[in-house]
C-alpha cells in the first residue's frame, strides 16, 4: 500500500508559476509508474503528465507542454509538477497518481486568476 500526499497548490495570477509536490510513503515509489492528473468543476478528471519509474519515459497533455514539467526523486519518495506560465483554465484540483494499482493522492487546488 500507498499513500501519497500532495501539496503547493494555491492562488495564482496568470503567467505566475506554482510547484506541486507529492510525497510518497512506503518503500516502493520507485517501482511505480505516476502521474498528475487534474479536475477542474463540471470536468472530468483528465492526465496531465506522468513519469515512468526511472524518469526515462515522460508524456504531457498537449496543452501544458513547454509550460509544465514533471520530475521524481526516488531517494525521496517524491514527485513534482513544476508549473509555469499558468492560465485560468489550468484551475483545477491536481492529483498526484500511481494508476496502475490505483492510488490516489487527496488533492490540491490550484486556481489561477485572470
Amino acid at each position: 500500500q500507498v499513500q501519497l500526499v500532495e501539496s503547493g497548490g494555491g492562488l495564482v495570477q496568470a503567467g505566475g508559476s506554482l510547484r506541486l509536490s507529492c510525497a510518497a510513503s512506503g518503500r516502493t515509489f520507485s517501482a511505480y509508474n505516476m502521474a498528475w492528473f487534474r479536475q477542474a468543476p463540471g470536468k472530468e478528471r483528465e492526465s496531465v503528465a506522468s513519469i515512468s519509474w526511472n524518469g526515462a519515459s515522460i508524456y504531457y497533455k498537449d496543452s501544458v507542454k513547454g509550460r509544465f514539467t514533471i520530475s521524481r526523486d526516488n531517494a525521496k519518495n517524491t514527485m513534482y509538477l513544476q508549473m509555469n506560465s499558468l492560465k485560468p483554465e489550468d484551475t483545477a484540483v491536481y492529483y498526484c497518481a500511481a494508476p496502475s494499482y490505483n492510488y490516489w493522492g487527496q488533492g490540491t487546488q490550484v486556481t489561477v486568476s485572470s
